[in-house]
């Protein structure tokens, strides 16, 4: 089967909604080629990534790359990206250069690409994510660890917005939790959840191949039993109460609903938010305070941003 790459040279406050989109098209993952790797301090990461070869990365801004099947529509659909990408504008979104191109790989190279940019990364005191190919011994008996295939979905669990949502998962989920993941994606925030010991997960997305792919993922990490994986509209429809709430998503989207997570999360319950970019932050926070939540923590990591706030 032949795939095409589709290759995006583009700005870091970018990234998440371009896989967004990518991933809404039809992309089984991303890859993203980011300079700042090669001289990042690894402290916060409490880890590395390994073998980073400086060729592989832009001078300036990112490369967001992706992999569809080449079929009658693949014109239709690179069209089709590229136009949401433009529109992202509108958003206020830096998009820099936006220079898209193609290329037609093979599927043996599709595989190896992946491979290329994915190692086993800790990204906590912890939790390590481990790529399903890598032989990986734990460092200690606390350590625990998330496998994930980086084929299944867009993104692999070691962005900073995803980085931060494990962070304060392990701040507030407690023995027995429940838990709800909005926007689940890989699903690998509600393996994180299930890891700590919540007693119950409901992760939701909208996206169908979404729901696959976590399902997947949640069923390799042997926690299928404590997370209900559903497909669903942000939190429509929900009556569950929750001691957490979860959404790593875009600022906008969380604005729509932090009304409906303050009806959802118990009192002295949890709404933990990320994928905000700076210039979003305060727009985002009033909205948790508007809803009835007080910020309890902000955490940062290079330009995102991410709030544990708590329903008093």
């Amino acid at each position: 089967m032949k795939w095409s790459e589709i290759s995006i040279h583009t700005t870091n406050e970018a990234i998440e909604p371009i896989s967004n989109i990518l991933h809404e098209a039809g992309a089984s993952g991303v890859v993203i080629e980011d300079p700042a790797e090669l001289t990042k301090e690894r402290e916060d990461w409490f880890g590395e990534i390994y073998d980073l070869n400086p060729g592989d990365y832009p001078e300036e801004g990112v490369i967001i790359k992706a992999y569809l099947p080449v079929n009658s529509f693949i014109s239709e659909t690179i069209d089709s990206i590229k136009q949401e990408i433009t529109d992202l504008i509108k958003y206020d979104i830096d998009i820099g250069k936006n220079i898209v191109t193609t290329t037609e790989v093979k599927e043996e190279d599709w595989a190896t690409a992946w491979k290329k940019y994915y190692h086993p990364v800790k990204i906590s005191e912890t939790f390590t994510i481990v790529p399903t190919w890598e032989e990986y011994e734990r460092v200690n008996s606390d350590e625990l660890i998330i496998e994930l295939d980086p084929g299944m979905a867009f993104g692999t669990g070691t962005h900073p917005t995803t980085v931060m949502c494990i962070q304060a998962l392990e701040r507030t989920v407690q023995k027995g939790s429940n838990v709800i993941d909005v926007g689940t994606g890989s699903g690998v925030l509600s393996i994180a959840a299930a890891l700590l010991g919540a007693k119950k997960v409901l992760a939701l997305d909208l996206d169908e191949v979404a729901i696959e792919s976590a399902k997947q993922n949640i069923e390799l990490n042997h926690v299928s039993d404590m997370i209900d994986v559903q497909q669903g509209n942000l939190l429509e429809g929900i009556e569950t109460q929750s001691d957490i709430v979860v959404a790593n998503i875009l600022a906008d989207v969380i604005i729509r609903f932090t009304d409906d997570a303050a009806s959802i999360v118990k009192q002295g319950g949890y709404f933990i938010t990320s994928g905000i970019i700076q210039p979003k932050k305060s727009e985002v926070k009033d909205a948790i305070i508007s809803a009835g939540f007080s910020i309890e923590e902000t955490l940062v990591m290079e330009d995102w941003v991410a709030f544990i706030a708590r329903r008093s």
